[in-house]
């Protein structure tokens, strides 16, 4: 293309290019090479944009392959969390496993051919208004780019709380990125912080290791059944978006959960006052997917703990008072963006969470050529609609360039 054979006539002719620890990209920078990063790639491949994804890792999706659970399925089903322009096999099971779906990234990346360059782990990244480039710099060279697309996602680093007297409890303290398999705590007295869909299912995969969990529920939460009437709880509730308003459909699910699940507040899980639809268009907090769990508290396999006042030897004193002796703490307390950290930009990405400051669905652009995918708090259904946003958005670009430049005298 004419555009690509003056940024490299311009290229050959500047000293600043020419840095043998400088590398020119014609086309986009990702940074993060997951799903996010993965689907942005072959939407933009798609269109004959070739981009270069670079990754701190030594593979693809390192969140999926190194830091989750052994017993980790998809909480929806497989058809709202394929990537775009590749379905999940026909074979595999509605709520696909961990190894099922890291099979299913690694066989996207290869139908499009996309090759990520691993362990670069991006130090700095920030935009020479002067060149009207990106400069992204890793350990060992500064990339230069007309677009970068930020995919290191909501869930970069664990988030893990400080708590008076962690030092003196002298038992194991993990985060659940580090948690695989309950077969190391049999027989053990474990408590889990953080009543998420993650909390729900270590505590589970404990009780199904003959372990001893108590589980910490601070704030109300939703849970609702995983399928319900015959179909995903997460599908009905998108079809019935399409003709009701959503405190309708709240009030629905709440409904046919309570007559499934009973009254969970007799179980120390109280609800909140927004109904769960309303509630994660507002905050992102996400309901909880019963899969099993429920029943393991309701029979007392999982006890109920309230809020951590502060960690002794061996033991756990809670805000009512009451003290308990644990041998293991697992803080299943989610995880936050890393941006703030190496992308040299206030406007796009707030300082304080890391997440662009624009809300769902217009928080995928900035300005200069810098792109947001997979912080929609929407999963893998919101990265794919921000893939393929980006790849359109980039395309126009790239083609308004190459009429302007091809059309010069």
């Amino acid at each position: 293309m004419d555009f690509l054979r003056e940024i490299e006539g311009k290229r050959a002719h500047d000293p600043i290019f020419n840095d043998s620890g400088r590398s020119f990209i014609p086309g986009p920078v990702i940074v993060g090479a997951g799903p996010s990063g993965l689907a942005t790639a072959a939407c933009l491949k798609e269109k004959g944009i070739v981009s270069v994804i670079l990754e701190r890792s030594n593979c693809l999706a390192s969140l999926w392959q190194r830091n989750t659970y052994d017993r980790l399925c998809l909480h929806l089903p497989k058809q709202f969390c394929e990537l775009p322009l590749m379905p999940f096999p026909d074979h595999f099971p509605t709520y696909p496993s961990k190894q099922q779906f890291i099979q299913y990234l690694e066989a996207y990346a290869d139908r499009f051919d996309i090759r990520p360059r691993f362990n670069e782990t991006v130090a700095r990244a920030e935009y020479d208004h002067k060149l009207g480039f990106w400069r992204v710099k890793t350990g060992t060279t500064e990339y230069m780019c007309r677009w970068l697309i930020v995919a290191t996602g909501e869930n970069a680093e664990a988030v893990v709380p400080e708590i008076k007297g962690k030092r003196e409890f002298g038992g194991q303290i993990v985060h659940t990125s580090s948690y695989r398999s309950g077969d190391v705590y049999r027989g053990k007295r474990v408590l889990v912080v953080g009543c998420g869909n993650s909390g729900m299912e270590v505590c589970l995969d404990l009780c199904n290791h003959n372990a001893r969990p108590s589980l910490v529920v601070r704030d109300s939460v939703h849970i609702l059944p995983r399928q319900m009437l015959g179909k995903s709880t997460f599908g009905l509730s998108m079809w019935l978006l399409k003709w009701l308003p959503i405190r309708l459909v709240d009030r629905l699910l709440l409904l046919v959960s309570w007559f499934m699940l009973g009254d969970t507040s007799k179980f120390g899980l109280d609800r909140p006052k927004l109904g769960p639809l309303e509630l994660k268009n507002l905050s992102g907090k996400t309901p909880v997917l019963d899969v099993g769990t429920l029943a393991k508290i309701k029979s007392g396999d999982i006890k109920i703990c309230p809020g951590i006042k502060q960690l002794k030897r061996h033991a756990v004193e809670f805000v009512d008072g009451r003290t308990e002796n644990f041998d293991a703490i697992i803080f299943a307390t989610g995880y936050k963006s890393n941006v703030p950290f190496w992308l040299k930009e206030r406007d796009m990405f707030s300082e304080e969470d890391g997440l662009p400051r624009r809300p769902f669905p217009n928080g995928w652009k900035g300005s200069c050529g810098l792109y947001a995918v997979g912080f929609t708090k929407r999963g893998l259904l919101g990265a794919s609609m921000d893939a393929r946003r980006i790849s359109e958005d980039i395309e126009r670009c790239w083609k308004v360039d190459a009429k302007r430049l091809t059309s010069k005298p």
